[in-house]
């Protein structure tokens, strides 16, 4: 994939292009924790954007996207939202020169298999790349995370995602074979080994596209704001729900609309979840790990209500398999894929009953991507 995306930049600009690796993501668990300063578990992976990028010594960038072989082109004097993948690419360069940074004209080629909508964090990828693409061309010496905030910024700004840092983060931080718990309130992370050879992370694309996801994201985020501004008042500590216990949230219990109510408790017993997998990765104890991602699942479902019967039903199929530890939705949810561990020697078999129940209830075939643990973004 490297070198066709290197081959058509050489036919299409005529110019020798840096290349640049920037992977999807997967979060084992910690799902909408991350923007209230709780923690999350996730991991780079094999699906990837690769981008061919070089400068062109003028003012204009000029992109071409080959996943729909389409080719734009902006003025750098002149940034401002655009619709279209191209807003991530105007997002990022508008961040770059909003902290002072020269961004000179620039040739793009963006290529990869990282599936849209499917919950993978095609968004972080894209920004990921070029960021790490500029910083290598112009010498920016810019840190790994003061990339991902800069990426959290460009999607918050131009794509108008209130998203938190978990994608960019883990695009631009993973390792291989290992996970990251990141805690999102002082960006502190510590790598745990994902140490399960026998194991697959299988993911499964309900294929319904979660266009619902950014209007409804930024609306729990809001709910979730709301809640905290009634805990306050009673215990002026809480800053955000990573501060709040169950305790504290059923003594507000009557000065919360139940919509909040039940946003809150999703969030505070997910935030205790991700510290208890941790403790069972360590203790090499996939099973009860597995648990924890049904549970996660269950109020999600429930609870936050992000999921959809698509969804429901894949995980619903997953329970009824015992060479599956866990599996739950996974991402902004109301669509994309859910994340499964599976014994390996089995994903085949796994994948066959999965094709065909689903296919028979839905009358679609879901897409299964099995992906290991990758390091993040590389610059080549």
């Amino acid at each position: 994939m490297l070198q066709q995306t290197r081959d058509q930049f050489i036919q299409l600009f005529n110019n020798t292009p840096v290349l640049v690796s920037s992977p999807g993501r997967i979060n084992l668990i910690g799902e909408h924790t991350d923007y209230n300063d709780g923690f999350v578990l996730p991991a780079a992976i094999d699906k990837r954007i690769i981008y061919a990028v070089a400068l062109n010594g003028t003012n204009k960038c000029n992109a071409y996207a080959a996943f729909n072989k389409e080719q734009v082109s902006f003025n750098l004097d002149a940034v401002k939202p655009t619709p279209g993948w191209i807003n991530y690419l105007l997002g990022v360069v508008d961040q770059l020169q909003k902290r002072g940074y020269k961004v000179p004209g620039f040739d793009c080629v963006i290529a990869g298999d990282v599936p849209v909508g499917a919950g993978l964090s095609s968004s972080a990828a894209v920004e990921g790349g070029l960021i790490a693409a500029l910083d290598h061309l112009m010498g920016y010496a810019l840190s790994r995370m003061d990339m991902a905030l800069i990426g959290q910024k460009a999607e918050h700004t131009f794509p108008g995602v209130q998203c938190g840092i978990m994608d960019q983060f883990a695009n631009l931080h993973g390792k291989k074979d290992q996970v990251m718990l990141l805690d999102c309130r002082d960006l502190t992370y510590t790598y745990y080994p994902f140490n399960f050879p026998n194991q697959k992370i299988v993911l499964c694309n309900s294929m319904v596209h979660h266009s619902l996801a950014s209007s409804e994201y930024n609306v729990r985020r809001q709910q979730c704001e709301a809640g905290v501004k009634i805990l306050q008042a009673a215990y002026p500590q809480v800053q955000s729900l990573r501060d709040a216990s169950m305790d504290m949230l059923e003594a507000v219990k009557d000065k919360l609309d139940n919509i909040v109510y039940k946003r809150c408790a999703y969030v505070i017993a997910e935030i205790a979840r991700v510290q208890q997998a941790c403790d069972y990765l360590q203790q090499g104890n996939l099973q009860e790990f597995g648990k924890l991602m049904y549970a996660t699942h269950d109020g999600l479902s429930r609870l936050y209500e992000v999921s959809c019967p698509e969804l429901d039903y894949l995980v619903e199929l997953a329970q009824q398999r015992p060479e599956v530890a866990g599996a739950r939705v996974m991402g902004g949810g109301f669509g994309g894929c859910t994340i499964n561990l599976v014994q390996e020697d089995k994903v085949a078999e796994y994948a066959t009953y999965i094709r065909d129940r689903y296919q028979q209830k839905f009358g679609k075939a879901p897409e299964i991507y099995v992906t290991s643990i990758e390091e993040g973004v590389q610059v080549q």
